[in-house]
């Protein structure tokens, strides 16, 4: 493992989390669309929608196979239960504050890598695209509506297994099924001999191409199928994850890893961003209890006060500064982020 490499999946980590950070203060200042917002970034807001947090679990893949490349068997496996029981902790509470929160489910996405992990790699393609092919045939048989108030953007209190069950899996903010897919996938892309420039091109060009022919379908069939199919197979956002989001999506975070390797092989310096990227777990969490709780408490969340789309980015702006010079000083004197230290402590052998 080059020094590069490791960079450069530092540095899609920071885009990652800085594309969730927007997104995630979008959701909390409740603006959806913004007719004063510029034409530009009303398109650009949207864009970001589901696609960072899909690079955020790409990564989290290939972050789960380097961290497992040499444990097999019951070593392999206590590593993904201390691992996975910190995380379903950490995000059930954090669920408490966020419900769209994703780190619960990285709890479960880890099991499931470790299933993958026993299959022989030739495989996990295939198991990718099962992954994406099986949602739509869950939701002919199930009500992806059943627990959803669409018009504020609510899910119904995860009071029982069922509830929490159908949540997890099937028809949550990030359910396993179809999202376990970005998962398998980044298992697989690790496996690349990601350190060569000529590995990192293909990234970029087969993810580019994998997102226009997502969206060359998603016109396509807007014509040719019948209206009730195109958000079960057609749509572009992550709600509901249809066939052509996980293919547009995927291919977003593709092309943007292969992008951030080849940035680091330009002899620029990204340290600003990789300091980020070497605590996501940690600017994760703080840009919910801190960046969310600092609005809540001026009072500038919904009902007491309406943004507009420029105060999101603004504020999204403002709490990237100030993550960025805390990741600075932090890393002065530790490698991780203080979350990811605490989770190594804990889950250590």
């Amino acid at each position: 493992m080059t020094a590069a490499r490791l960079t450069g999946l530092d540095l899609a980590r920071a885009w990652a989390w800085l594309g969730m950070l927007v997104v995630n203060f979008r959701v909390a200042l409740g603006v959806d669309k913004d007719p004063a917002a510029p034409a530009w970034l009303q398109a650009a807001v949207d864009a970001l929608s589901g696609r960072a947090a899909a690079l955020f679990v790409v990564l989290a893949g290939m972050g789960l196979a380097l961290a497992t490349r040499k444990l097999q068997g019951g070593e392999l496996w206590s590593w993904i239960a201390r691992r996975s029981l910190f995380l379903a902790a950490v995000g059930g509470l954090n669920l408490m504050i966020f419900p769209p929160d994703i780190l619960h489910y990285y709890a479960v996405y880890f099991v499931l890598g470790g299933l993958v992990h026993g299959v022989p790699r030739a495989c996990w393609p295939w198991i990718t695209a099962g992954f994406v092919l099986a949602w739509p045939l869950l939701a002919l048989t199930f009500d992806y509506n059943a627990g959803w108030h669409w018009p504020t953007l609510t899910y119904q209190p995860l009071d029982s297994a069922a509830v929490l069950l159908r949540h997890t899996l099937f028809n949550g903010w990030h359910p396993v099924l179809p999202w376990g897919a970005f998962l398998v996938w980044g298992l697989w892309l690790q496996g690349l001999p990601l350190e060569q420039a000529q590995t990192a091109r293909r990234l970029v060009a087969g993810g580019v191409v994998a997102a226009l022919l997502g969206f060359g379908l998603h016109g396509a069939g807007l014509a040719l199928l019948d209206a009730r199919w195109h958000d079960l197979l057609l749509g572009l956002q992550p709600l509901p994850p249809s066939p052509l989001y996980m293919l547009t999506a995927g291919g977003s975070a593709t092309a943007l890893i292969g992008l951030a390797l080849l940035a680091v092989r330009g002899g620029r310096s990204w340290q600003w961003l990789t300091n980020m990227g070497r605590m996501t777990l940690t600017l994760y969490l703080a840009h919910i209890l801190i960046g969310m709780g600092t609005l809540e408490a001026l009072g500038l969340l919904p009902p007491l006060r309406t943004s507009s789309l420029v105060e999101v980015v603004s504020a999204a702006a403002l709490f990237a500064l100030l993550a960025g010079v805390f990741a600075w000083a932090w890393s002065l004197r530790f490698r991780q982020g203080p979350v990811e230290g605490l989770m190594r402590w804990l889950t250590r052998t």
